[in-house]
C-alpha cells in the first residue's frame, strides 16, 4: 500500500522541559538551516520521484513553532513539492503558546492546515513554573483564542499526576479546557523518564494519577468530550484521523530526526541526532538508525495492543482475516487472566471498559 499519512518531526524546542524525553533540543546557530535542507533531501531520497497522496499529516516535535515563519514557508514549499492531499485531508500542527505567532496562524491558515495542538500542559502557574514551562496560563488562553479565531479545530495536551499536584487543582485545569472552546483534549500521565531532570523524582511526591483520569473519565463526557483513545477526548467527528491511523495499523512515513516509519511490513527508525541525520542523507542514504521486520506474530500482538488503545477495540472479524484464527484466540487467552470488569469480549470482538482502561498498560503488557 502506499502510505497516506506522513509525520515531520522538528526536533527543537526553546527550552526542554523538566519531565521531556523526546527528540528535541535547544538549536545552535544554523541548525535550523541544515534541519530543513536535510528534511528536503530526505524526501527526495525516500520517495524518489513518487508523489504519495495523503489523507493526514501531522507536524510535531519537539516544538514546531521554534521554525520562524519563513522557516515555516520554507517547510510548507517542501511538502508541497513532494506531496498531493487528498480533497478533504486533516492537517494538524503542534504549537507552543509561547511561539505561537499571527504570522505563524496566517501561513498554516493559507496553506492546508485544519488542526492545531497546543501543548497547554496546566492552567496553574505554579505547575507550569515546575514543569519549565516558558508560558503561563494567560499564555496559553490567548493562544487558544487565537487559533480558535482563525477557524481551526484546536486541541490541548493536558499532563496529570505532577508533584504535589492536588485533585483539586487538577479539577480546575480540567474545567477550564473544557470550557476554551476546544474539539480534542489529550491527557498524559507524569512519567519519570530517564535522562532528564526529574529522572531522579521520588514517586511519592507525584499526585494521584489514578484519581485524576478516573475524574477526567467521568467528567468529559458530560462536557461532550467522548474518549475514543486511552489518552483522548474529543467532540463527536473531531477525533484526530492521524493518530487513528496509528492505532489501526495503517502505514505511515516519518520524517525527520527520531521520526519513525510504517510500511510493507518494516518498521524503522531515522537518527535521533541531528548532526548524524543530515550527514547520512548528505552521503545519499536515508537516516535509518534501526529497523524491524515485523514478524506475523508480533505484528498481531502489536495489533492487538494498538486496537485495545481504542474505545472500539479489536474487531474479531477484521483481526481473524488478516492475522488468523490462532492469534485471535491467543489475544483471548491473554485477555481472560484478568477480571472481566476491564474487558468486554463478545462476536464483535474486544473492547477495554473505562476500568479497564485505568490500568491499561498491564493488560497490553500481558498482550506482548
Amino acid at each position: 500500500m502506499s502510505p497516506k499519512s506522513l509525520y515531520i518531526h522538528v526536533p527543537f524546542c526553546e527550552r526542554k522541559c523538566a519531565y521531556c524525553a523526546f527528540a528535541s533540543a535547544v538549536p545552535k546557530k544554523g541548525e535550523r538551516g541544515l534541519y530543513l535542507e536535510a528534511l528536503a533531501r530526505e524526501f527526495d531520497i525516500r520517495l524518489r520521484g513518487t508523489r504519495p497522496k495523503l489523507e493526514t499529516c501531522y507536524v510535531g516535535g519537539g516544538t514546531p513553532t521554534a521554525l520562524s515563519p519563513a522557516q515555516w514557508n520554507s517547510l510548507v514549499a517542501t511538502v508541497e513539492k513532494h506531496f498531493d492531499f487528498a480533497p478533504a485531508a486533516e492537517v494538524t500542527v503542534e504549537a507552543n503558546p509561547n511561539s505561537l505567532t499571527a504570522e505563524h496562524l496566517k501561513i498554516w491558515r493559507d496553506w492546508r492546515v485544519t488542526r492545531v495542538s497546543i501543548g497547554v500542559q496546566s492552567f496553574d502557574d505554579a505547575e507550569l513554573k515546575l514543569m519549565g514551562r516558558l508560558h503561563d496560563a494567560d499564555g496559553a488562553r490567548r493562544a487558544i483564542a487565537a487559533a480558535l479565531s482563525c477557524g481551526f479545530d484546536v486541541g490541548a495536551d493536558l499532563i496529570f499526576g505532577l508533584p504535589r499536584q492536588t485533585f483539586r487543582g487538577w479539577g480546575l485545569t480540567l474545567r477550564e479546557a473544557a470550557h476554551r472552546g476546544l474539539s480534542h483534549i489529550s491527557l498524559y500521565q507524569l512519567t519519570l523518564e530517564e535522562g532528564t531532570p526529574w529522572a531522579s523524582l521520588d514517586e511519592k511526591l507525584l499526585g494521584d494519577g489514578y484519581a485524576a483520569y478516573r475524574w477526567a473519565q467521568w467528567y468529559l463526557p458530560r462536557r461532550g468530550y467522548a474518549q475514543y483513545e486511552v489518552a483522548n477526548f474529543a467532540v463527536p467527528g473531531r477525533e484526530s484521523r492521524h493518530n487513528a491511523n496509528y492505532w489501526r495499523e495503517g502505514e505511515y512515513i516519518g520524517a525527520g530526526p527520531a521520526a519513525v516509519s510504517y510500511t510493507a511490513g518494516l518498521r524503522s527508525k531515522n537518527y535521533g541526532s541531528l548532526a548524524r541525520y543530515a550527514k547520512s542523507l548528505e552521503e545519499g542514504a536515508l537516516p535509518i538508525e534501526e529497523s524491524e521486520e515485523l514478524t506475523a506474530e508480533k505484528s498481531a500482538r502489536e495489533a492487538a495492543v494498538l486496537a485495545l488503545r481504542m474505545t472500539e477495540g479489536v474487531f474479531a472479524e477484521n483481526f481473524i482475516k488478516r492475522y488468523g484464527e490462532k492469534n485471535y484466540r491467543s489475544v483471548c487467552s491473554a485477555m481472560q487472566k484478568f477480571p472481566r470488569a476491564l474487558y468486554e469480549i463478545d462476536n464483535r470482538g474486544i473492547r477495554l471498559t473505562k476500568k479497564g482502561m485505568r490500568v491499561a498498560n498491564i493488560i497490553w503488557s500481558e498482550i506482548i
